[in-house]
């Protein structure tokens, strides 16, 4: 099996945001890859300018960063023919690799943009090596740029960083000096294109913790009161949990819980909705294994919210009675 190692870089609306056309807020206008086999030697490499027809003035903050001139863009491929001849080199047996989680999205969104017929692997697991890094060698939750990394690393920095060639490189730099073995049991999962139906449902267990991500639903209400995305069993042993604590919601959105199996002990869940490109709602529940103190500071979390209710509700209740 190969590693691919992709990095993109796009454009946007020049005007903000709120001008973007809708289903393309990123435009690609370049593809850099490069092939790295099983030993973490790169094999072979990609590279294509793009030529954009959505987003033709740069986003002043895409101009400033990229080392893409206007005058290469006006001479790029069409994208739809180079996303072909991009998974067509890909090959047969290969694993994505990429330096944060947006690369696939905007690359499938993009895709299907143009109305292409073509679709990756469902579900699609790849492998975030900014996440990997960090799960390695800080706390699992910050992330670092590209280059602070090559640099801490003491890499060789002979490539302009933001071209996607370049920083395809990097990566694969990366990729062959950390101890990628490690941490390979940690892929992520691209959320472009969610389950279908019940059967489509993906759970994967990664040892210390199991993701699952649900079917779509027309309504947040519906997804996150849905039986099976609140049920909770045991990933190790599949049987029931004691709900300890039951799921609640916080101001931010998530919704967390506490669960005991009587064989495996604690677990904690955490679980938020999240709303699809078609417009259904999905939850991507994490439940994993821990202990009195990490329950301790769930119990926590749970005092706080309600403590923040509260105290909305007083101030709700003293604006009705002023005059």
């Amino acid at each position: 099996m190969n590693y691919i190692v992709l990095d993109l870089e796009w454009n946007q609306s020049p005007k903000g945001k709120e001008f973007s056309v809708p289903g393309i807020p990123f435009e690609i206008i370049e593809i850099g890859a490069v092939k790295v086999d099983e030993q973490f030697n790169i094999v072979d490499e990609y590279h294509q300018i793009i030529k954009p027809v959505v987003y033709t003035a740069f986003h002043s903050k895409i101009k400033d960063m990229l080392s893409i001139s206007y005058e290469d863009l006006c001479n790029g491929e069409e994208f739809e023919r180079a996303a072909e001849s991009f998974i067509e080199w890909c090959g047969e047996d290969y694993r994505f690799v990429t330096w944060g989680c947006l690369d696939l999205t905007e690359l499938q969104r993009n895709m299907k943009f143009y109305n292409m017929d073509m679709q990756l692997e469902f579900p699609l697991l790849f492998y975030d090596l900014q996440k990997l890094y960090s799960i390695r060698y800080s706390d699992g939750k910050t992330r670092s740029s590209l280059k602070n990394v090559i640099e801490s690393m003491q890499l060789p920095e002979n490539d302009t960083f933001h071209s996607a060639l370049g920083d395809a490189r990097y990566t694969a730099q990366i990729l062959k000096k950390m101890d990628f073995n490690a941490v390979k049991i940690f892929e992520s999962i691209d959320t472009f294109r969610i389950p279908a139906n019940r059967k489509e449902e993906i759970r994967i267990n990664f040892g210390t913790y199991e993701k699952y991500i649900s079917k779509g639903f027309k309504s947040k209400d519906t997804a996150v009161n849905d039986r099976v995305v609140r049920s909770c069993r045991c990933y190790m042993c599949g049987k029931p949990m004691k709900r300890i604590i039951k799921w609640f919601a916080t101001g931010s959105k998530n919704y967390y819980g506490l669960f005991k199996c009587d064989e495996h002990g604690l677990f904690k869940g955490r679980f938020r909705a999240r709303q699809s490109d078609e417009g259904y709602y999905f939850v991507i529940k994490i439940m994993k294994h821990t202990n009195e103190a990490g329950g301790e500071k769930i119990s926590q979390r749970q005092q706080k919210e309600r403590e923040h209710r509260r105290r909305r509700r007083q101030e709700e209740k003293a604006r009705g009675q002023t005059p």
